[in-house]
């Protein structure tokens, strides 16, 4: 039975915390927040023997054996770092870390621990398992795109919305590390995070005036983002992210290839998810299922996050997203920002 502390207890701590009283194999031994009354809250809300206001009182505790870090993206690196030093596995929410120099950093301290990134969310369900079983073929030929194009329209806005959430001092970003993080983790994650990046020409915009009330006060970072980023195997990604802007609503997935293009869907299916079109000389192209099914009654894709850490941890296995895969994510978004800043096409050299 692994012992596991959970280090901040706003709302994502609460998946992570149903996600451990699931499973056999590890537990919630310990919750911590600064904020004393959440964490003593919290642990009596599920369970929780014990809490604590101290997150470097758990680091040096031998009884835990890993952490999982639910706070900002500007807290985390330093956390992560204490836990490595004191032999701790680690899982950190997502986006991996404020940039690209901070992954690195978490890697040479990592040793023969575990560090895991919940960005690997959508890349439990059974149909992206699929979809990385088919691209492993080589079905498609040599690569040629990689699409992505999600777009949300809000309702109401929220009554106090997350400070963090589109601020760069504590999140690094807006919503291309909010949503970006997940967005390419499926799609570079299905091929197994083997491409090279290149170059980077991208465009971030912020909340559009009609929005504004949606977003916390200091709101600074982007909520709208198009970026194209080359690779040197010889595909480009094509990217774009919106959310309170005027764009229709919108979520496309595909990767192309020389011999045919893969169309996905990254959220829960609900039917045919994973089609294949290919050329049919003389006649146009062709479609055909590659997988379908109903995942709408699957457990939450937090839950896959949570197990695969624990699973990776008993068997000395790595977990579907490592620290050095997320690494790539954080240089394609560190190239993207400084193509945004600067108006010209960044370089990954």
């Amino acid at each position: 039975m692994l012992n596991v502390a959970i280090i901040g207890c706003g709302v994502i701590a609460q998946y992570h915390l149903r996600a451990l009283a699931k499973l056999t194999t590890a537990r919630a031994a310990a919750v911590c927040d600064v904020r004393t009354d959440v964490a003593q809250k919290t642990a009596a809300e599920f369970g929780v023997p014990r809490w604590t206001a101290s997150a470097s009182e758990l680091f040096a505790d031998p009884a835990i054996d890993a952490v999982i870090l639910a706070l900002p993206a500007n807290l985390r690196t330093a956390l992560a770092l204490e836990a490595f030093k004191h032999g701790k596995h680690v899982l950190t929410e997502k986006p991996v870390a404020m940039n690209a120099g901070e992954v690195r950093a978490l890697i040479a301290a990592q040793g023969d621990r575990v560090g895991a990134v919940c960005s690997s969310r959508y890349r439990h369900f059974d149909s992206a398992r699929a979809a990385r079983n088919f691209l492993r073929t080589g079905a498609l030929g040599p690569l040629r795109t990689i699409t992505c194009r999600g777009v949300s329209v809000p309702g109401k806005p929220a009554a106090n919305p997350p400070a963090w959430r589109l601020r760069r001092d504590l999140n690094g970003g807006g919503i291309f590390v909010n949503w970006g993080c997940y967005d390419l983790d499926y799609l570079l994650g299905l091929l197994d995070f083997r491409l090279t990046p290149r170059f980077a020409l991208a465009r971030t915009w912020p909340v559009a005036p009609a929005y504004q009330a949606y977003v916390a006060p200091g709101s600074d970072a982007e909520t709208h983002v198009a970026a194209i980023v080359t690779f040197a195997e010889g595909c480009v990604l094509t990217y774009e992210r919106a959310e309170f802007s005027t764009l229709p609503p919108d979520n496309r997935w595909q990767i192309t290839g020389e011999r045919g293009t893969l169309t996905l869907q990254m959220f829960k299916a609900t039917s045919a998810n994973i089609v294949l079109t290919e050329p049919i000389p003389g006649e146009g192209v062709r479609t055909r299922v590659i997988w379908e099914g109903d995942e709408s009654a699957l457990t939450s894709e937090h839950d896959g996050v949570v197990n695969d850490f624990v699973d990776a941890i008993r068997t000395s296995r790595k977990p579907e997203t490592t620290l050095q895969d997320a690494l790539l994510f954080a240089r394609i978004a560190d190239a993207i920002y400084a193509s945004s800043r600067t108006g010209q096409p960044a370089t990954f050299d």
